[in-house]
């Protein structure tokens, strides 16, 4: 009996297999340089939003580009001078205190009820034994690259460099590749470019706003009840928002653990308060504003996004989750709509493969109705 598989399709498939393969190890060879690449796109497409206004004032885009990132510069140094010496303060008092804020929490009447009753001191030290060695090799590394200020200015330096690249040469490249595309697709692939900057520049500004009111508020609440660190607390808070419905939730019980440890019940009920009525205008509010009407996406797709990025790039995956299926669903939508189009006129006989008719073919005559036939 004779195969059906052609070599032709063997080869086919034994190159999508390596192709795919190739590019899986590409992926995780080159984590870094993604990461800070993807940054920078990201960043790239909010600053062109403030630069196109700006063109639209009459501004040259070249010197829009150079104000535009002199705002950006001076606002991050302002915010390190004002902002990051009293957070990193707060943070070292943490650090230094957690051996007696620990002990204390081991002494506390709460904690000797629940360890009486189910033994909770025995099930934390298995618990941190048993992940210690997975924490020591998944954060020492984390934390030698934060805490490395040549790393950290490098990282900076060439986001900032790749930024700036991609506003100045960026819509040049875009149009080139546009020019490799056939006639009849170059409008279909204008449109997806369209839609996606439209998608992650209204995303990446709705964020900007959510993570700016979730720090702002959360600092407010947690200074005027008194809690200690409110501040490196009240940021962990903001930039929890850039990964989607999971995020606030983590930071919010942490937050709301270390106000019990270090201000006692009735703080930690008022902050646990503060994050539930949160948690409603982030949920409800703000986060259906951001997803519904830039990306269009559903929440149960955002949390499947987020778990899956995050678990491939780790915290940089989960940031981008969301613009990535975001990007992803608007090109799969364009793709489908092509096909659907092209079938349609297909059936209808005016496609590419309907057959063509004889140039100069005379039209048939109608037939003369036979005896007794009505016309």
């Amino acid at each position: 009996m004779r195969t059906q598989v052609t070599l032709r399709t063997a080869f086919t498939v034994c190159f999508a297999v390596v192709g795919t393969a190739a590019m899986v190890l590409f992926v995780f060879e080159t984590r870094v340089a993604l990461t800070l690449t993807v940054a920078a796109m990201m960043l790239a497409i909010a600053l062109d939003h403030v630069v196109r206004r700006l063109e639209g004032r009459g501004i040259r885009r070249g010197w829009a580009i150079a104000l535009t990132t002199l705002a950006v510069l001076l606002l991050l140094t302002g915010l390190m001078l004002i902002v990051v010496p009293a957070a990193v303060g707060q943070l070292r008092e943490f650090i230094s205190s957690t051996p007696r804020i620990l002990e204390s929490l081991r002494h506390s009447p709460w904690f000797e009820s629940w360890n009486q009753r189910v033994g909770l001191e025995e099930r934390l030290k298995d618990a941190l034994s048993g992940a210690l060695g997975l924490a020591q090799s998944a954060v020492n590394p984390i934390l030698a690259a934060v805490t490395s200020a040549l790393g950290a200015v490098a990282g900076f330096l060439t986001v900032l460099a790749l930024t700036v690249f991609m506003l100045v040469f960026g819509g040049g490249l875009v149009k080139r590749l546009l020019a490799l595309a056939r006639p009849v697709d170059r409008p279909r692939w204008e449109a997806v470019l369209a839609k996606s900057y439209r998608a992650v520049g209204g995303y990446l500004g709705g964020m900007l706003f959510i993570c700016s009111i979730n720090g702002t508020l959360t600092t407010a609440v947690l200074a005027m009840i008194g809690t200690p660190y409110f501040l490196p607390l009240g940021l962990l808070s903001g930039f929890s928002s850039l990964v989607p419905y999971a995020g606030p939730i983590l930071t919010g019980g942490f937050i709301t653990l270390v106000t019990l440890i270090t201000g006692g019940a009735v703080k930690a009920l008022i902050t646990l308060g503060y994050f539930l009525l949160y948690g409603q205008l982030e949920g409800n509010v703000l986060g259906p504003f951001v997803f519904r009407r830039t990306v269009h996406l559903d929440p149960l797709i955002t949390l499947l996004a987020v778990l899956f990025l995050a678990e491939l790039l780790g915290i940089a995956g989960a940031v981008v989750a969301v613009p990535a299926v975001a990007l992803a669903q608007i090109l799969a939508r364009e793709l489908l709509a092509a096909r659907s189009a092209r079938l349609s006129a297909e059936s209808a006989g005016t496609g590419p493969n309907a057959a063509p008719a004889i140039v100069g073919e005379a039209p048939v005559p109608p037939r003369p109705p036979a005896l007794g036939e009505r016309r």
